[in-house]
């Protein structure tokens, strides 16, 4: 019998090249998989181990990641070794902990045996994140370097409010993301605004129900350009109809950039809320999109 085993998890992606293992490459993947199989060595040594919520690129952090891992039942409950009160996701935490370091840039925040309708990917109803940006007024603090861009020009938290204002709700996003084939551009941005941390600093809240590649990166990339004065704001619905990405801002680097939550349905929708997200969304959710737009 098989348990699946969620795990919460956080890193520095400063020294990663993104989650994904890679060959030759560090990554947040690879070396989690590698102390997972440390930790149960009748684990298969080659092939993917763990399904994750959200694929992360070189140098973007997380405080919110999940993931899951499917175990043998009996492999599971031998984790606790008789030990943290024979539970065996306290002793994962524990051990892999262990494993992986002290002063790890890699962390397994919790874990909890959960479902087989769980589904790490496919069950998420909504993932949110931060991105910090600072522009030429704020004073530089070399404690935050790792997880702040830099811009040089001031900017104007009243516009990129504004800009961020324009974007929320179900847009086809083809103009904000990097194109993948077969995959759809069309997503509902739930929460967009910005708040200033102190003098010349600032923190974008973005929530939605999926991502595409490289879209928070060109949102706030967008955004900078707007409270820069570079873009004006009577061109962001603009941007929502192009069909390919937008040369009109710059993407902004990764390194400021952090995913701190990931949602999920009752349990008892989570089989659902898999079903829908696996099928592919029908045609008329394009018109929907265009209809909203107009």
């Amino acid at each position: 019998m098989t348990v699946r085993v969620r795990l919460d998890i956080a890193y520095d992606g400063t020294a990663f090249s993104g989650w994904a293992t890679q060959p030759g490459l560090r990554t947040v993947q690879g070396t989690l998989e590698e102390g997972l199989r440390i930790l149960y060595r009748s684990l298969p040594p080659q092939g993917p181990l763990l399904t994750v919520a959200g694929r992360t690129d070189a140098g973007v952090h997380a405080t919110g990641q999940v993931a899951h891992l499917d175990l043998d039942d009996e492999v599971w409950a031998g984790t606790a070794r008789g030990r943290d009160n024979d539970d065996p996701a306290a002793a994962l935490v524990r051990r892999i902990a262990g494993i992986l370091g002290a002063e790890s840039d890699v962390v397994v925040t919790g874990a909890r045996h959960v479902t087989g309708d769980f589904d790490a990917r496919f069950s998420a109803v909504w993932r949110s994140y931060e991105y910090r940006l600072a522009d030429a007024t704020s004073r530089p603090n070399p404690l935050e370097r790792h997880r702040t861009t830099v811009v040089r020009r001031e900017l104007d938290l009243e516009r990129m409010n504004a800009a961020a204002e324009l974007l929320i709700g179900l847009h086809d996003f083809a103009g904000f993301c990097r194109p993948r084939e077969g995959a759809t551009t069309i997503r509902t941005l739930e929460e967009f605004h910005w708040d200033e941390l102190e003098r010349g600093v600032y923190r974008a809240h973005i929530r939605a129900d999926a991502f595409c590649h490289s879209m928070v990166r060109s949102l706030v990339g967008m955004c900078a350009a707007v409270g820069q004065g570079r873009l004006g704001l009577d061109r962001v619905p603009e941007i929502l109809e192009e069909r390919t990405r937008s040369n009109r801002f710059t993407v902004l680097a990764a390194k400021g950039l952090t995913l701190t939550e990931v949602g999920y349905p009752d349990e008892s929708q989570l089989a659902a809320r898999q079903e829908q997200t696996r099928a592919k969304r029908p045609a008329e959710v394009v018109d929907i999109a265009r209809y909203r737009r107009q």
